[in-house]
């Protein structure tokens, strides 16, 4: 049986007549790709009037979306707008209808979701869904939209964009179909076109130092899961060879023998891929586990040592989806990511990636296969996984399996901006947002290899909150100038790998190709590079078009921070200080100014410092206040030095104490301030005993 998508290999196109290709017609608009992103892009672009065409390796539409992920990866859903948003509410839509409930009543399925409403009537969304119906509202789109798609279309990544010094002008298939347009969107998961038209791009993990970053590079000894071999997953270490604890035996498949590299280092390794399934437990509409061509039952000992140490957890994550189905998605030690078998995949021929994508199938299927029939498997375990199968009405053309692999990451281009880990978490400001994100820094696992003690353990698993919605700036969407003028990326963005683990989620990628297109239409309503676009122009069309480009004061700041823009006078929070050494931001307190606070890493050193530093309006006299938040770690005598229009003070405060300010705030005095000179509050961590905590600095008028 037939489980992966069909690919054209180069040698194809030597069979081709000359009569097959044709002058190509000149689109506004070119769009590589069919994931969600490239369907948004479309619909945007023929809402501003422009023409443009969906050229695409796939046969189905919608990438992740209609692939299997119908378990969204949200985040904070009210920063998801303008088409994103769309394609939710029509999904709600479909929902409504008696008709959408074959296999499972309404009332039975609830309102499962990930910690908020999977059904929001009172937003008129729904976050989860099953494949067929996602698909079908991309269908829909580019219907209602008249957008011509080109399926089955694979570029030539030789020879086939043609440029005019740095502009794209045109780009050929391997069939030899050939279209010319006068921009181009690169929406596909791999980044093919961006990389033939020579842009600059980066495969795999930096080290930390590239971007000072804290959790990007090799993660050796981070067990942030339960994905790993160690606490809250398999207590008992496992030993990777094939007779225990004698290395001369060999490994057991599936376990690299390779070095896993020093923490925080880069190398050219990526995050585990799998197919998100669509199984059912539902009698009428189960289809048993195949059993791949070519299984091998030896693939999966690991399995069984992991059951045999007593871990149970193989159905956490069949999240339910409509109609008694499920997104199933990798969850454990030994899952189905298939950790190692895609390190080549981002910059493989069309012929290797077909090989990995097979491998993925066969080892996934065989997993599944080897769960359900070996007779060595729990015996509890293997009779709940007899009782599931693949959906008979998902994926009906693909043997019900999924038509696409997750590529959870692959090429990132490396732009005019590159997103990091430091604007996700609020370290530094992001420069002209387009979009939002929210989800959990995530990735997957990236290795599976020996510890110097001679046990197996995983490596690239992590999950960092980033504490709220962040912006997407523009300039991670658009290559550095001088490298190519009339390209718009929405999918391999500008990005650090971790950074990547947040905005690789599906809605962004609707959210990013909507903005993408609208700025395409002003570059080309003003005859301007993508990069010359007036943000103050892309804005307040975004704004104008629904998309989320702010987080709103009750997102931002939570139920703990204090709306700075609420408070009298000038209020600098945290994040607007410049900082030397080592800070990192925080929430526990249950109450700051902001979104966080801030606090050093309690050495003493004098190394750590912040600077605070304005202008006020007018001349006159303002009272200074410092917020910080207490608790007894705190620093007893924090140093702080304060400029005015006459000289400098300087004050020590105890951050034991609660400030008494509305528990906010401690004055430092009152003093006269001129609008020609700065107004600057700076601290340190020289001379402490604690942890030195900045929230905010405000400057308050006196009333005469």
């Amino acid at each position: 049986m037939h489980f992966v998508r069909q690919i054209i290999v180069g040698c194809l196109c030597l069979t081709l007549s000359a009569q097959t290709i044709s002058a190509a017609e000149e689109y506004d608009i070119v769009i590589y790709g069919g994931t969600s992103g490239a369907v948004t892009a479309a619909v945007q672009a023929k809402r501003l009037g422009k023409s443009v065409v969906i050229v695409c390796p796939d046969q189905h539409l919608g990438g992740l979306s209609s692939g299997g992920l119908g378990w969204t990866d949200t985040g904070n859903k009210a920063v998801i707008g303008g088409l994103a948003r769309e394609f939710y509410h029509r999904v709600w839509e479909h929902y409504q209808s008696p008709e959408a409930w074959q296999w499972q009543k309404r009332e039975q399925y609830g309102d499962k979701g990930q910690g908020t409403p999977a059904i929001d009537g009172k937003q008129r969304t729904m976050w989860i869904f099953e494949p067929h119906v996602a698909e079908q509202v991309f269908e829909d789109f580019v219907k209602e939209y008249q957008i011509p798609v080109f399926r089955d279309e694979w570029l030539d990544r030789k020879q086939g964009v043609k440029k005019s010094a740095d502009k794209i002008t045109s780009i050929t298939m391997l069939s030899g179909k050939t279209f010319a347009g006068r921009m181009f969107i690169d929406a596909t998961y791999e980044g093919d076109l961006l990389a033939t038209a020579g842009v600059s791009y980066h495969v795999g993990r930096e080290a930390t130092s590239v971007y000072g970053e804290e959790w990007n590079g090799v993660q050796t000894g981070v067990l942030h899961h339960r994905h790993h071999f160690g606490p809250n997953a398999v207590k008992e270490k496992i030993s990777p060879y094939k007779t225990p604890g004698d290395p001369a035996s060999g490994l057991l498949p599936r376990i690299s023998g390779a070095d896993p590299g020093k923490y925080g280092s880069g190398d050219d390794k990526i995050q585990a891929y799998c197919f998100r399934m669509c199984l059912t437990n539902h009698e009428e509409n189960r289809v048993p586990f195949p059993q791949p061509a070519g299984y091998d039952s030896s693939q999966y000992e690991l399995m069984l040592r992991i059951y045999n140490a007593g871990w149970r957890d193989t159905f956490a994550k069949f999240d339910p989806i409509p109609n008694f189905k499920t997104d199933t998605n990798n969850h454990g030690p030994m899952s189905t990511d298939n950790i190692g078998y895609n390190y080549d995949y981002p910059e493989a021929s069309y012929e290797r990636r077909k090989e990995i994508i097979q491998e993925h199938t066969t080892y996934q299927q065989g997993w599944l296969y080897f769960i359900a029939n070996d007779p060595r498997v729990p015996k509890e375990v293997q009779q709940k996984m007899r009782k599931w199968g693949l959906a008979k009405d998902e994926f009906t053309d693909n043997g019900n399996w999924p038509h696409q692999l997750y590529i959870r990451e692959a090429r990132r281009m490396v732009g005019q901006f590159v997103m990091t880990e430091n604007e996700l978490v609020k370290k530094r400001p992001t420069p002209d947002s387009v979009g939002m994100g929210s989800y959990t820094m995530d990735s997957h696992n990236v290795q599976r290899y020996v510890t110097p003690e001679g046990y197996v353990q995983n490596e690239g698993d992590i999950g960092v909150s980033t504490h709220g919605p962040y912006e997407i700036a523009y300039g991670s969407l658009v290559p550095k100038k001088g490298e190519c003028r009339n390209l718009l990326v929405p999918v391999c963005v500008s990005s650090s790998h971790i950074a990547f683990g947040s905005i690789r989620m599906e809605p962004v990628f609707m959210i990013l190709g909507h903005s993408a297109a609208t700025a395409a239409g002003i570059a080309l309503d003003q005859s301007l590079d993508v990069q010359d676009v007036p943000y103050a122009t892309l804005r307040a069309q975004l704004i104008k078009e629904g998309q989320v480009l702010d987080a709103p004061p009750e997102v931002k700041y939570g139920k703990n921070g204090v709306n700075p823009a609420t408070l009298k006078g000038i209020v600098l929070d945290d994040s607007k200080a410049k900082l030397t050494g080592a800070w990192t931001t925080s929430h526990s307190a249950k109450k700051y100014i902001g979104s966080s606070y801030s606090h050093e890493s309690n050495t003493r050193d004098g190394k750590a410092a912040a600077r605070f530093e304005t202008k006020v309006p007018e001349a006159g006299r303002y009272e200074v206040r410092y917020a910080y938040t207490p608790n007894g770690n705190r620093s007893s005598q924090v140093k702080i030095k304060l400029q005015h229009a006459k000289g400098t003070e300087t004050r020590t405060i105890n951050q034991k104490k609660m400030p008494p300010l509305q528990g906010l705030f401690i004055s430092l005095g009152k003093f006269e301030f001129t609008p020609d000179q700065p107004a600057i509050v700076e601290v340190s961590n020289a001379g402490s005993d604690g942890y030195v905590i900045i929230d905010a600095v405000q400057w308050v008028p006196v009333n005469k």
